[in-house]
Order: structure tokens, then sequence, then C-alpha cells
């Protein structure tokens, strides 16, 4: 392309500072630079994870910096070293890399790679630690290595998945976080079995998707958690087929469960971050064989306790990241799944906004009124 190797201007939605409205700003890209690639992205939807630190609740605020990590783009140059990706490759940027070479990348049981775990400290490229984006020569922060809240960004190679160039990526844009992280909790990590049982805690986007996992692994039962019972009807699409609100009963969840389902379900999902939902989630499988998996990220000193014979009693606890999925090898396939219809993403894509108005996903995501937002970002 004609501008390979030069500095690119674009827009980019800018967080000056924490919670304040993101500004549209004429940013400038710098070219990438060893092992990283530059994405004109097309396409980009709002995480709850980009609020998080875009409110900077408990973390080190760092701004002014360019936030989004949900993405499809296509490659517009490649810097030095780089042969997996050439420009005009429809693209996926993810939060988390995969860099080869590793133990971690080395071992089929772990997506965890050393050098390109996500880091939401780092503000910079790993190459040099700079920064690509800059207005009037004054840098601006990365967010995760991806920020695809502008027009163009500089990504590590090792976080980009090549797609299937004929998928639409103002749909296959949601599959590079929260989809994929629900979605592998259940298939890679619970794995229930056909006419298995599965509870899930938490009906926001990751655990919907973890609903759709169950649907898709053929569960008989998929009972959703949730304090909010708006979440139920739209759950239902997603193969909930029962709800439980653990404000309308007087006895711990994990007991009205077992009731319910002759001794605890035989897989359970957890995405809500919270230790008591995490605890329920463990208790409330069945002895013997059930599986519980946790997902949502707890605030730094939370710890939750549980009595030994749970584990004794031969009930399994897991952890998982990113659904257990190494973002280059995996997420190709996930994008197939769609492509093959055996995974329905439509559902999840509650909103569409142009890019100009941004600050709205961020309205609709507050307010619990989108699952996912899709932003265009040509419009």
């Amino acid at each position: 392309m004609s501008t390979t190797g030069q500095i690119v201007r674009c827009k980019a939605a800018v967080a000056w500072e924490a919670g304040k409205p993101l500004v549209m700003e004429e940013v400038e890209v710098a070219p990438p630079q060893k092992h990283e690639v530059r994405i004109k992205i097309l396409f980009t939807s709002l995480c709850h994870t980009d609020v998080y630190f875009w409110e900077a609740k408990g973390q080190t605020p760092l701004f002014p910096r360019i936030f989004g990590h949900e993405a499809g783009g296509i490659v517009e140059s490649v810097g030095e070293g780089v042969t997996d990706l050439q420009p005009g490759d429809h693209v996926l940027p993810v939060f988390t890399g995969e860099c080869g070479d590793c133990r971690h990348c080395h071992s089929e049981e772990s997506n965890m790679c050393d050098l390109l775990r996500i880091n939401t400290e780092r503000g910079v490229m790993i190459h040099d630690g700079e920064s690509r984006f800059s207005i009037n020569g004054k840098p601006i922060h990365h967010f995760v290595g991806t920020s695809t809240f502008s027009e163009y960004t500089v990504v590590h190679s090792g976080q980009v998945a090549k797609i299937n160039p004929d998928a639409p990526l103002d749909k296959v844009c949601i599959v590079s976080c929260g989809l994929s992280t629900g979605l592998g909790a259940t298939l890679n990590v619970a794995k229930p079995k056909k006419g298995q049982s599965v509870a899930i805690f938490g009906l926001g986007a990751v655990g919907l998707a973890a609903a759709e996992g169950a649907r898709i692994a053929g569960a008989s039962r998929v009972i959703g958690v949730d304090l909010n019972p708006k979440r139920f009807d739209e759950a239902k699409k997603f193969g909930v087929t029962e709800f439980v609100n653990p404000k309308d009963h007087d006895k711990p969840v994990q007991q009205v469960i077992a009731e319910m389902t002759d001794g605890g379900v035989d897989r359970s999902v957890e995405c809500t971050g919270s230790v008591q939902a995490m605890i329920q989630a463990f208790e409330c499988v069945h002895d013997g064989w059930g599986v519980a998996v946790l997902v949502g990220v707890p605030s730094k000193d939370d710890a939750f306790k549980s009595h030994p014979m749970n584990f004794l009693n031969e009930r399994t606890l897991k952890g998982t990241f990113f659904g257990n999925y190494k973002p280059k090898t995996d997420i190709p396939g996930i994008v197939e799944m769609y492509m093959n219809k055996e995974l329905e993403l439509e559902k999840f894509i509650t909103h569409t906004v142009p890019f100009s108005e941004i600050n709205k996903a961020f309205d609709y995501m507050l307010k619990g009124e989108s699952i996912r937002c899709i932003i265009t970002m040509g419009a």
C-alpha cells in the first residue's frame, strides 16, 4: 500500500482522563517495527474490560490512552521479521498473544504465552518501549497491545489472528475477546457431555457465550444464575432453559440448584468475578463427577474458602484464561464455526453506532442495555 513505511494520520477516540467521554482526535500512527503489523480497523466493539480500565477503578490510571481490543480489520503493512501476515490479510487483533517459542506456546495445555500474555499496565510496544501513537509529538498510551478505537493501530504480530477473508468483520470482530472466553470455558474446559446439565453464573456477554457453548455441546438443562431478572428472556435465545435469582431464595443458591438437579449439576461456569458466586458454582456441582470452571476476574485481595471434603468427594474446580484458546492457532477455527452455522453471533450484537458516536456504546453498556455494540469505523 502507498502508506507503507510512512506515518499515517487518522481519527482515534482518545481517553484523556478516567471516566470522561472519549474525544475524537487526529493521531499520528507510526509504521510497524520488528514483529509488528499495522492494521486498518474496520469494526470494533466495546467490552466491559475497556470500561473497567477507562473508569480506572482499582488499578494504576494510564492516560491519555486509546482503548479497544475487540475488532476486525485488514493488514495495511508489516514490520521486519513478520512472515505469516501480509498486507490485505483479514485479521482479528487479540488482547493476548502467541509468540510460538515459549513453553506455554509449545504446550498443548496452555495459552498463557510468556511474551505476549495480557498486560493491562503496559502502554507501549514491547519491541522498543515506545508508543506508536502520538498527537503533535506527544505519545498516547496503548491498551493491551491492541488499541482498536483508532482507524489504524499497530499490534505485535503474535497478537493477530488471520481469518477467512469471506467472514463478515462486523460480526466476527466479537470473537476476539468475550465471546471466545465464555465459549471456550464451556467447550474446552468444562466439557459437558451431550445430555448433561450446566449452570452458568452471570448472564452478561461472557456468561451468554458460555451458555452458547453448552447449547452447542448438547446440554439438556442450562440453568442461568443472575441477580437481574431482566436478563432471563434474553438468555433463552442462548439456550438457557431455567433461571435462578439468588435473591428469590432464603437458602444458599448451591442448595437450590442441588435440589433442582437431584444432587447438583454436571458442570458449572462462573462468569461474574464475585467470590461468593465462585463458591456457589463449585459447591453446586454433583459429587463424583462435577466440574466447576472459574472465568470471572476477582478483585485484587479476594479469597474464598470451601471445605476440603468438597474436593475429596470428587468435585473438580478449574480456572481458565481466554477460554483456553491460543489466539493465532485457534481463533480462526471459531470464525469457521460461525461460517459453518454452528455458532450464532448475531444474537450477541444488540447495537451498532458510527465511530463518531462511540460514547453511546459506553452509555449502553453502563446502563446494562447492550450485550455487544458494534462501532463502525468509517462512519
